[in-house]
Parts: structure tokens; sequence; C-alpha cells
């Protein structure tokens, strides 16, 4: 897998406008891994691409009534079936962390990328989903030369207390030994 002005190679590019400019665009060096369902714990439809492109249908489900305002996104959205669906330019800032803090630096937005696995913080992830991990997490790694394994986090590890994702079982052993 290969990035190519910003954009990963072959894969599903979806155009959001929830994104901004980043103060250094050559800025990156933090990965942050998310979960998302729309409704919470349903899988496998086209809410979360409607969400984060303001498209999201409120009569659908009651719940979406209550994020009907947010603005969000993030780079990247992998699906349970392994498929991956980019947003944002990786030199672009997604909408993705919210108040969050590394290293004592606030607004992780600034110089994180967001990928965003289809899931729910307190069921297991797909085999698909990690396979499909492991290749975007090297290829960012491989382009952007402030990566490395070492700083990657959960949303809960920049937002605690506010945030549980990507939860318990993320199995982060078996992850971080395969990149």
């Amino acid at each position: 897998m290969l990035i190519s002005n910003h954009i990963l190679d072959n894969t599903k590019l979806v155009e959001t406008s929830n994104y901004s400019d980043r103060t250094d665009e050559c800025d990156i060096r933090l990965i942050v891994i998310h979960c998302i369902s729309l409704p919470p714990k349903i899988y496998g439809n086209s809410y979360i691409e409607d969400f984060f492109c303001n498209k999201l249908n409120t009569d659908d489900n009651e719940y979406f009534r209550e994020i009907k305002d947010l603005k969000v996104s993030s780079h990247i959205l992998i699906k349970r079936t392994g498929e991956i669906i980019q947003f944002v330019p990786f030199n672009k800032k997604a909408w993705h962390a919210g108040l969050s803090s590394y290293m004592n630096e606030e607004n992780c937005n600034e110089f994180s990328i967001g990928i965003e696995l289809e899931g729910y913080h307190t069921e297991k992830y797909t085999n698909h989903q990690y396979k499909s991990l492991l290749e975007v997490s090297k290829a960012l790694i491989n382009t952007y030369k402030d990566l490395n394994k070492d700083n990657i986090v959960g949303h809960s590890d920049i937002s605690p207390g506010r945030k549980e994702d990507p939860g318990k079982y993320f199995e982060w052993n078996y992850y971080l030994e395969r990149l």
C-alpha cells in the first residue's frame, strides 16, 4: 500500500468538507485509533460515511437527531469487512480527536492522523480490520518520518474520562507486534 499526494492508493476516497488546514502540514507525529458505529453497535451500512459528509438522515434513527449538528471526520475509516475509506488527505486536519492532549500538548487534531474502526468499544474487531489497519499503519509510518509504532494511541489515551475507544477488546499487542 502506497500513499501519493497524501492519499492512499487503491482505496475509496469520499470527499468531506469537515477538515481544515494544519498549522504545519508537515507536522504529522501521532496516529489515533478510534471506533464508531451508527447507530451504536449496528454495522454494514453507509451511515458513518453520511455522518462524516453531513448527509445523515435524522429520520432514519432517533440517535441521529442527537448528533445531527456535530461536524466530525476522520482521515480513514476501516469497515468490518476491511474496506478502507479515506475522507481527508493526511496533510490536512481531520476533526476526529476533539478535546485532547498528548505529551502535554493540546489539540491532537493539529498533528495526528485519525483512523476509525467500524465497531463499538465493548465489542471485538474483525481480522479483516486488523489486516487493513496494519497495511494503513505501515504505509503511514513509511511515508511520514515522525510516525512510528511508539506514537500510536487510542482515543481514550488522549481524551481520558471522555472517550473509551477503541476499547478493551482492541488487541494492542497483536497489532503493535506486527508493525
